[in-house]
Parts: C-alpha cells; structure tokens; sequence
C-alpha cells in the first residue's frame, strides 16, 4: 500500500539523512522516505546542491547528519575531506555514501555493488566487445564491477586521456578518446549524457551507427530511465540496464548503511516505483 512519505511527525530526535549533487533530483528523497515511513523509522531525507562541498562535508560531520549519498561531480572531491576510506570506496577512489559515526565520517561506494548485481543477472557476453563511456567516479564503479564480472574485452572511452587511461590500466583495459571504427557489442554510459536537465538530455553517448550495431547496453543515468541510449536499444529488444535499475539497488545499500535495516526486494521494487511517480 503507498502511502505518503512523510507521514510521521518529525521531531527533535528525528535522523537527519542527505544527498550531495549538482543537480539532485527527488529519486533519492522519495526512495529513501517512502521506506522510513513504510518501517516507521524516525528519519527524514533531504537533497541538497551544495554551493561548496567542504563545507557540506563538515556539515554533516557538525549537524550532525546520519549519512549522505554523493553523486557527481563530488565523488572523488569528497575523498580528502572524510575520515575512513572502506574497502568498497578506497578500491576504486570513489565515494558515494558518507556515513557518520559518531563524528568519524566512513566513505563507502554502494554503486559498485548495484551495478555488478545487475551485471550478473544479465545476459552480457562478457567475452564479447564492450565499451564504457567517462572515467568520473561512476565509470569506476562500472569498470570495476565489468572486470569483476568476466569482462575481457573492455575499451574506456574518455576524451581526457590522462584519467581515461588510468582507469582502463588499472583493470586490464584499453582506452581511446572515441570509438572510431569499433562497433562494440555492449555499450555504457557512465556520463551524464541523456540526463533530464542537462546539456546533452536529448544527446547519446556514442555515434548513431555505434549504437545501431550494438546489442546490449547499460546507461546509469537515472533521470529519465528511459534515455535515448535505451530507447534505442529497447526499440529492438536488446538487453538493457537502466539507470533506475542502478540507482534503486545502491539506494537500498545506503538505506542499510544508515539505518542498519536491510529493506525486502519487494520493499526496494515499491520504494523504486514510488520514487518515480
């Protein structure tokens, strides 16, 4: 049953949970305070767009706020600014989850997880031709969690080459500033292009014809889950990973990091759908 997500009374001792992004969108928000209220939980979850991530980041650690979600372009900035880097962050130098201990700020990435979840209950050829498109905190997320998953034959697509290739070398990848004359059969976008609001929201990430000739694909781009990158691959029935697939699974991971509540598959599916809505 849906019901509103802030129907409880808030208080002083209610929790206080955030997210962190240039341009926050109310996924986050209803996910999150559908479940409190669903598990009636005293907490309540905010978006913020922070005019200066330091002082954000400090502001969680002074409110004190519980924990925050970071999103781009903050997830490698806020890397100097916490105290405790966990493995699942420190392995790929990219935070997306801040939780505060009692004043000690643990940095975690739940992206990773999401993304490797969804890959392996996918149909990828992991030995088949795959490119990724960026080299932010997100296309490190998503290379790691390719390799982890088998993928052999992987090509990081960045214009600036200096991070492009650092993160193609350090999963045994390749890297090149465009596609050129490959026509890889899985493609993924981890920038922001297709994104609602953005500069590029009606754009793809790759040539028409790349496109035309791939079968598969993953776009984290949440906002809309239909891109034009899926729309086009969905026109012709491939296998595809949308961004509300991502964001739902690594939603229900920060979820339990701040609450300590690991929410039902049914529960995340609702939550997910809600925030939508």
């Amino acid at each position: 049953m849906t019901t509103a997500p802030h129907a409880r009374t808030l208080d002083r001792d209610t929790v206080l949970c955030v997210s962190l992004a240039a341009r926050p969108s109310n996924i986050g928000t209803r996910f999150h305070n559908y479940l409190y209220n669903q598990l009636g939980l005293n907490y309540v979850y905010k978006a913020f767009a922070p005019a200066d991530i330091a002082a954000a980041v400090a502001g969680i650690r002074g409110l004190p706020i519980r924990g925050a979600a970071v999103s781009m372009p903050y997830k490698e900035a806020v890397i100097e600014l916490v105290d405790v880097m966990e493995p699942s962050a420190a392995a790929i130098d990219s935070v997306n989850t801040i939780v505060n201990k009692d004043g000690v700020l643990h940095a975690y990435n739940t992206d990773y997880q999401a993304v490797a979840d969804l890959l392996a209950a996918s149909s990828f050829d992991r030995q088949a031709s795959a490119v990724v498109a960026g080299s932010g905190g997100m296309a490190k997320a998503v290379v790691a969690a390719m390799r982890d998953s088998g993928f052999t034959d992987v090509t990081v697509i960045a214009r600036n080459a200096a991070t492009g290739s650092a993160l193609a070398e350090k999963y045994g990848f390749r890297h090149a500033t465009e596609v050129g004359d490959a026509r890889p059969v899985t493609l993924v976008n981890a920038t922001p292009i297709g994104m609602a609001g953005g500069p590029d929201a009606d754009g793809l990430p790759f040539p028409g014809d790349v496109v035309e000739a791939a079968t598969g694909c993953l776009d984290v781009v949440a906002m809309p889950s239909q891109t034009p990158l899926v729309r086009a691959l969905r026109a012709r029935d491939a296998d595809v990973i949308s961004g509300d697939a991502v964001i739902a699974g690594q939603a229900a991971a920060q979820f339990a990091l701040y609450t300590g509540v690991t929410p039902t598959p049914e529960q995340v599916r609702e939550a997910s759908e809600y925030s939508r809505r």
